[in-house]
């Protein structure tokens, strides 16, 4: 229970200083990534899933698909089903094209599900860490499942991870 604590605390800790930090330059809205993800086991200390998303672009409408994989390190206990993530995209400029959301994103997230299940993730990163995925995405899923921690997410092309 004492490791929980520790763990939300640093998952607290991360989220504050991600929607609080001073912005490095202007964000544009330029669209919605959605993520669909395969069922979960929870292994303790984490967990991997596969990911398939689709991000819809603003201006000009376009869709554009990536493959992803998301770890979890932290207390991550149960199993989920397949679920969906949604995050709305910012970046430093409105040019959005086939690779912008290719690369690494990193932070904290925490998940619950006893039947229908919740979670939360905020994630900064992408190429040249110009991409934020923000505020914080909305997971749903079902199951029994807890977990919070820190978490990667890694996008490429479809075909590319």
């Amino acid at each position: 229970m004492q490791a929980l604590r520790y763990l939300a605390a640093i998952g607290a800790s991360v989220v504050l200083c991600a929607v609080t930090s001073p912005a490095q330059a202007e964000r544009f809205r330029v669209g919605r990534l959605l993520c669909f993800s395969e069922p979960r086991v929870g292994l303790v200390l984490g967990s991997t899933q596969a990911l398939r998303c689709v991000f819809n672009a603003l201006r000009p409408p376009r869709q554009y698909v990536y493959e992803g994989r998301i770890r979890r390190v932290g207390v991550d206990i149960g199993v989920t089903s397949a679920g969906a993530l949604s995050w709305a995209v910012f970046a430093r400029n409105s040019r959005i094209g086939p690779g912008t959301l290719r690369g690494s994103y990193v932070g904290a997230s925490g998940n619950f599900a006893f039947g229908p299940g919740l979670g939360a993730n905020v994630l900064v990163g992408g190429s040249r860490r110009s991409v934020m995925l923000q505020p914080i995405s909305v997971e749903r899923s079902i199951g029994l499942n807890l977990a919070a921690g820190v978490t990667h997410l890694t996008l490429g092309p479809r075909g590319g991870l």
